[in-house]
């Protein structure tokens, strides 16, 4: 791969695998820094690429707009993310969709650290839970609201009860939570779902545990807390949590690699699939809690039972809207 640099305000950088350039720049307000991802490819940008834009020479400045950079890298075929490198305020994408800017309060690990979402237009704070839409912008896919990047311990979750549904640390009897152990894979929820704990599953015999439905993301990459994610559905685990059906859908984000192995859950190889199930089996039982168990013979079903999960779950949102709720925050 080649390495372009251009002036002082600009370097292009190659890791390794995955995360193959960082594009550092100077912008009119403080500095951000972009990562674009396109596996087992280079990124090369000639400085007489049509999307540079330059102020003046004697500034010797770049000039990158947001949405220039944005379409620099889809048209690329890459993914962006932008992360602060000296602001409060962070910036999410996934291909094919807006740019949702984070607002954090308080500081992380207390309990007073909340994360909140704005519309990319207005910045007004808008809900991750609400406001994002379900479908992703590709065909066949959802977006993804991640809570818990992979390899951390914290166990974060979008707040239904709270105005604007931040993302929040949970508490259990006035502690602050947090698994015994890392958490091998992205978490996060589907937005627009809702498991209805008023509705009896006709074949399991257990009520939704009211919460938006979880997903376990298996690619690579660890997603950034906040960040939102298309992802392909590969199955669903049905878990029974304390006597709630609590759906798991296993997915991977469109932009890993592993998106263009696996469509449907026998691609997924046995020891992904029993490594997650048996993770989440026991990783209560440090607290005293027994064996969570497992619907359907403890079988991942396929992506289309998975659809058809995620449709009713849409449809238990849908209705929850319409009918309203003293407990939880609905806009």
């Amino acid at each position: 791969p080649s390495v372009i640099q251009q002036g002082q305000n600009i370097r292009v950088l190659y890791p390794c695998n995955a995360m193959l350039a960082r594009l550092r720049t100077t912008l009119s307000a403080p500095r951000f820094s972009l990562s674009l991802y396109r596996p087992f490819s280079s990124l090369v940008l000639p400085p007489s690429h049509n999307l540079y834009q330059f102020n003046n020479r004697k500034k010797n400045k770049m000039k990158f707009s947001t949405s220039v950079l944005s379409v620099l890298a889809l048209s690329a075929g890459y993914t962006s993310a932008f992360a602060p490198l000296a602001s409060n305020n962070a910036f999410s994408t996934s291909l094919g969709m807006a740019v949702y800017p984070l607002e954090t309060a308080g500081e992380t690990g207390t309990e007073s650290f909340r994360l909140g979402f704005q519309d990319p237009e207005s910045k007004k704070a808008i809900s991750p839970w609400h406001d994002i839409p379900l479908e992703g912008a590709t065909e066949g896919t959802y977006n993804m609201v991640v809570e818990i990047p992979k390899m951390t311990k914290a166990k974060m979750e979008v707040a239904t009860k709270e105005e604007q549904n931040p993302i929040a640390q949970d508490i259990k009897k006035g502690v602050l939570r947090d698994y015994h152990g890392p958490i091998f894979w992205n978490y996060g929820c589907l937005p627009q779902t809702w498991e209805d704990p008023n509705v009896e599953h006709p074949e399991l015999k257990c009520f939704g545990d009211d919460d938006p439905i979880d997903v376990v993301e298996i690619g690579g990459s660890a997603l950034e807390m906040g960040s939102v994610k298309e992802v392909k559905p590969l199955g669903v685990l049905a878990m029974i949590d304390d006597g709630e059906l609590d759906w798991k859908v296993l997915a991977v984000a469109i932009d890993d690699p592993l998106a263009a192995e696996y469509n449907d859950i026998d691609d997924v190889p046995a020891a992904v699939k029993d490594g997650i199930r048996e993770w989440f089996r026991w990783y209560k039982t440090p607290d005293d809690k027994p064996l969570n168990s497992f619907g359907f013979d403890e079988k991942f079903l396929d992506v289309a039972y998975t659809k058809e999960v995620i449709e009713e779950t849409n449809a238990a949102w849908k209705k929850l809207k319409e009918d309203g709720s003293e407990k939880l925050w609905l806009n």
